[in-house]
């Protein structure tokens, strides 16, 4: 069978590219034989149930350990009926059990009579039964809430102590998060975990990364040698760029090159290849990324996103890093410091969504924007949108999601909307330095029929009240962006937001920066 980029469901090696996938855990097999309960946790579609069945065979194979991998979201639906989700849970396991392993390993009936305990006894019936230490990978833990998920981790702490004779030697807790959300999904105080945790037997929480650039590259090495089709060393770098090795977005962007755009097979795969695959995944909005955009309304979410976009975040706290630490669990962020977006398609993404109410209130664009030779009138697009947000801005800006970054989202569905199907917007966030950076590229033809790419910085902030004027602080930064883009010229936009009285008429005025690079002011 032809092999695929799999962006559905598990990996199968006879049927899809992919990383080894007992490699992607290394520890997990040592854990379960020092009998560790433990935590693996990662954003969806990261290969999480891939690489614990890849764990789990082996512990088998090993003639070691029992090992089965299991589903619990047939117990989301019972909510906080604990009895019929312990219920569901156990015929999962019945199930999988019975695909996994031979008959002398199987387990015994369960009783499915009652609702109390019903865990608890069914998985001692089974480790007094089995002739090895059973290790039990919960896959989905996470789906479970109220009393059902509580009841599930109250019967493991219990049984902890008895292991391995009569309770699994080792059980394995997969989920998006870590444990320490576990209480706020089970009825807990969201903000903080505290010490009462009903899984405080944890040995380790494991956390499955992105992709190295060394394994996406191998990934897509894995076509090559099926198909012969190459990949331009500018195309793998690209890739890298665009994803960080996020594992659902490196398939999707193979599966979108190859299936989608039907790049042929003679053909090498270029970089303009990979940013037409990136542009068409973020117009698609795929399941995956649609499951991440519906979190951006989450409160804790926003807390932590919106500060970051505006570029005003600048230090932690107790609610704070907990609600950092969660948003970094979904994927959002990346690990470590400084915060920032995980990669530049999800930083796209949110943008482009969080200034879609702004942009759907949009004329279409103008051909007035383009010049003579096909690149942008970037100048005349910006004194048309110093008219536009003179006149509708503050309207536009009440009706953003995330109101301290209004301003920002307003002008880029502005630019967005001339851009889309011609070029492409970089956005860049500075963190803690109250800006973000744009640059629009804009390819087009020269008069003698070659083809050439208009690159435009721009620097947006806020001038906010008690603050002094933004212009010094502004300048300084975007000479810094420009010597990165190799740029001599750029465009600082400083929104006033002190208010009606303090606010002029929108303004163009020219300046240089502290290395001379000359830069048009627009004030709005």
């Amino acid at each position: 069978m032809k092999r695929r980029f799999n962006t559905t469901g598990p990996c199968r090696p006879d049927r899809h590219y992919m990383i080894p996938a007992d490699s992607r855990l290394p520890e997990a097999p040592g854990l379960v034989e020092q009998m560790g309960y433990f935590v693996v946790h990662a954003p969806r579609q990261t290969g999480k149930t891939t690489a614990l069945r890849a764990v789990a065979q082996r512990l088998t194979a090993s003639g070691r350990h029992a090992a089965v991998l299991f589903s619990c979201e047939e117990g989301s639906a019972a909510g906080d009926d604990y009895g019929s989700a312990q219920r569901a849970i156990l015929r999962e396991l019945t199930r999988a059990a019975q695909i996994a392993l031979p008959p002398e390993l199987q387990p015994p009936p369960f009783s499915l009579e009652g609702d109390e305990g019903l865990l608890s006894a069914a998985l001692t019936s089974w480790a007094r039964a089995c002739p090895l230490p059973l290790a039990l990978i919960f896959d989905e833990i996470d789906s479970l809430r109220g009393q059902s998920l509580l009841s599930v981790l109250r019967q493991l702490r219990a049984g902890f102590p008895s292991r391995p004779e009569h309770f699994p030697a080792s059980a394995v807790l997969r989920g998006l998060r870590d444990v320490r959300d576990y209480k706020a999904a089970s009825g807990g105080d969201p903000e903080r975990l505290g010490t009462a945790s009903p899984f405080n037997i944890k040995l380790k929480s494991l956390r499955l990364g992105d992709f190295s650039e060394e394994e996406l590259r191998a990934l897509y090495a894995q076509h090559t040698e099926d198909t012969g089709q190459t990949f331009t060393e500018a195309a793998l770098a690209r890739a890298f760029e665009l994803t960080s090795g996020q594992p659902w977005l490196t398939n999707a962007l193979g599966a979108e090159l190859i299936e989608e755009m039907a790049v042929p097979p003679d053909e090498p795969i270029t970089l303009a290849h990979v940013e037409q695959a990136k542009e068409r995944l973020i117009l698609a909005r795929a399941t995956h990324l649609d499951s991440l955009v519906s979190k951006l309304a989450e409160p804790r979410v926003r807390r932590v996103l919106e500060p970051m976009l505006a570029g005003t975040y600048e230090g932690g706290g107790d609610t704070y890093d907990d609600d950092a630490s969660y948003v970094r669990d979904l994927g959002l962020i990346a690990q470590g410091r400084p915060l920032r977006i995980a990669n530049p398609i999800y930083r796209e993404v949110i943008a482009r969504v969080l200034s879609s109410p702004a942009e759907e209130k949009l004329d279409p664009p103008s051909a007035r924007f383009r010049l003579s030779d096909g690149r942008l009138a970037v100048r005349r697009l910006l004194r048309a949108f110093a008219a536009f947000w003179h006149e509708h801005g503050e309207v536009l800006a009440s009706g953003m999601p995330y109101p301290e970054v209004a301003p920002q989202l307003v002008l880029m569905a502005f630019l967005q909307r001339v851009v889309n199907g011609g070029g492409f917007i970089d956005r860049e966030y500075g963190i803690g330095r109250g800006r973000i950076d744009l640059l629009i590229r804009f390819p087009y033809r020269r008069p003698d029929g070659s083809r050439a790419v208009q690159r435009r910085a721009l620097e947006l902030k806020v001038w906010r009240a008690g603050q002094k004027d933004p212009l010094r602080e502004g300048l300084a930064q975007i000479d810094e962006y420009l010597a990165r883009l190799r740029q001599r010229r750029g465009t600082l936009v400083i929104f006033d937001a002190r208010g009606r009285l303090a606010r002029s008429t929108p303004r163009f005025d020219e300046a240089t920066t502290p290395r001379g690079r000359r830069v048009s002011v627009l004030r709005l």
